[in-house]
């Protein structure tokens, strides 16, 4: 049997070192990614202000795969026939090489079992003049990170020479997700500048398509504190205020210009911020995939939703907000194809954790659902498990289920990277879809969704970061 997995990151490499672990060596495992390495992505933010470089957060992958047995393919995979053809019996994927010496060459990999993994394609073009090779920075590669860095360092320079400089890190689209990355970013930054002693000299500004702070794409949270019940909003508001942060909330960026920003907000005006130095993150769809059935007829709607991300077992059935349930949200990942399955980013979600709203000039102004991190592993996880046994001949459909509205998560957003002075806001949720039928008041369990901040979370954050580069190296014991 062959098992061909499409990505390598969190969700997708997991799921490639578990089935090779529990499959025997006559089963092949394989991977497509157009990248040779691997990139922990979460401390991306911590090279964006300068704490680490680069080769802190990557390793290279084809060491790993070699010592583990794991077949590697540095390409992008570009179309997929489920059904095989009349040539080919066998289902496949056709991928095209990423690779210096082999760029562009196209090459068939068939499979007995398909995982998209892919993750997303980082949409800087849906917003003009937006990214790296815009008027923009970002943290969503360790390259695009140190650039950033390299950036921030000129400025502070500058500002010690007591120039004044204005900061906007936000969102840069308002149908963007990882609103928390941004969060974490705009709190890094600002303790850089405290360090740096130039944070007299800045104006920080958190732009954002949330409708209100701590709504972070999830609808924001309640924690219990002394019997009291706090809103996310009034947690991250007052973090805002004590840091000297400004906010602007359900916002659209239209356009980023060399030094300014034109946005829109709920409300429906169309407002322009001057700045120095933006870190806008873009919003996601899916890599651009098409399927095929075995006559080569085109059945990527079947497979794929407009915004290119695979249907799995969820419901997509037309829904308002107000009618859709925890409940479908998909389990076990699996497509209408018995053999194919999507997790991580690459999976379709059925609706809007948050709200979705309309600004007064009807533009869609919703954050996308999170999917990312801790999420993503545990479908990676359970998905390999469910393709083990079913190739062992225990089941003939998945054994698995990690549905988000029946997942806790746990996140940890640094505030600064100091041993001693730094901190982080250390935050759990469950479930991470909302249950209102479980939990009529507030969608989540008030014993099992938690906020706080301190130095604590800093080392945690430290912590977990060389644990899972340790554990993506398949190291001993991991």
């Amino acid at each position: 049997m062959k098992v061909l997995i499409l990505g390598a990151g969190v969700s997708g490499h997991t799921a490639a070192l578990i089935l090779r672990k529990k499959l025997p060596r006559e089963h092949e495992v394989i991977v497509v990614t157009p990248n040779r390495k691997w990139n922990w992505i979460p401390s991306n933010i911590w090279v964006g202000v300068g704490d680490m470089r680069p080769e802190q957060v990557t390793f290279d992958l084809p060491p790993i795969y070699k010592k583990t047995g794991i077949t590697f393919h540095q390409a992008k995979a570009t179309e997929i026939y489920p059904e095989g053809t009349v040539d080919s019996r066998s289902p496949y994927v056709v991928v095209e090489s990423t690779d210096e010496v082999l760029f562009g060459q196209k090459t068939n990999i068939e499979y007995d079992y398909l995982i998209n993994a892919t993750g997303p394609r980082l949409n800087f073009n849906a917003t003009p003049g937006l990214g790296p090779d815009g008027y923009s920075h970002s943290v969503c590669t360790s390259d695009h990170a140190f650039q950033t860095a390299q950036e921030l360092s000129k400025l502070i320079h500058e500002m010690k020479s007591g120039q004044k400089k204005t900061f906007v890190v936000g969102t840069g689209h308002g149908l963007c997700t990882c609103e928390g990355a941004a969060f974490e970013y705009t709190f890094n930054l600002e303790f850089e500048l405290n360090q740096k002693g130039v944070r007299d000299q800045a104006k920080i500004i958190y732009l954002t398509n949330e409708a209100e702070l701590g709504d972070f794409g999830v609808g924001g949270l309640h924690f219990e504190t002394g019997g009291f019940v706090t809103p996310s909003k009034v947690f991250a508001e007052s973090l805002f205020v004590e840091r000297g942060v400004d906010w602007i909330v359900g916002a659209h960026v239209h356009r980023v210009n060399e030094k300014s920003i034109e946005y829109e907000t709920l409300d429906g005006e169309i407002s322009t911020i001057d700045f120095d130095f933006a870190m806008l993150l873009p919003p996601f769809t899916g890599v651009p995939l098409k399927a095929f059935n075995k006559n080569k007829e085109d059945i990527t709607a079947q497979l794929f939703n407009v915004g290119g991300f695979m249907k799995v077992d969820a419901d997509y059935n037309p829904k308002t907000f107000d009618q859709w349930l925890a409940s479908d949200w998909p389990k076990t990942y699996q497509t209408i194809y018995k053999n194919i399955f999507a997790i991580g980013i690459a999976f379709a979600p059925p609706h809007q954790i948050s709200k979705p709203r309309k600004s007064k000039n009807g533009t869609m102004i919703a954050p996308a659902p999170p999917r990312t991190g801790m999420p993503s592993a545990i479908m990676g996880r359970i998905v390999a498990q469910s393709i083990t046994d079913m190739i062992m001949g225990v089941s003939s459909s998945p054994t698995q289920a990690a549905s988000m509205s029946e997942l806790g998560a746990a996140c940890v957003a640094s505030a600064g990277a100091n041993a001693f002075l730094g901190g982080a806001v250390s935050m759990t949720m469950y479930p991470i879809v909302p249950d209102y039928v479980k939990y009529p008041k507030y969608g989540r369990s008030l014993n099992y969704t938690t906020g706080e901040i301190g130095t604590a979370g800093h080392w945690i954050k430290k912590l977990l970061h060389y644990a899972f580069i340790y554990k993506a190296k398949a190291l001993p014991f991991w």
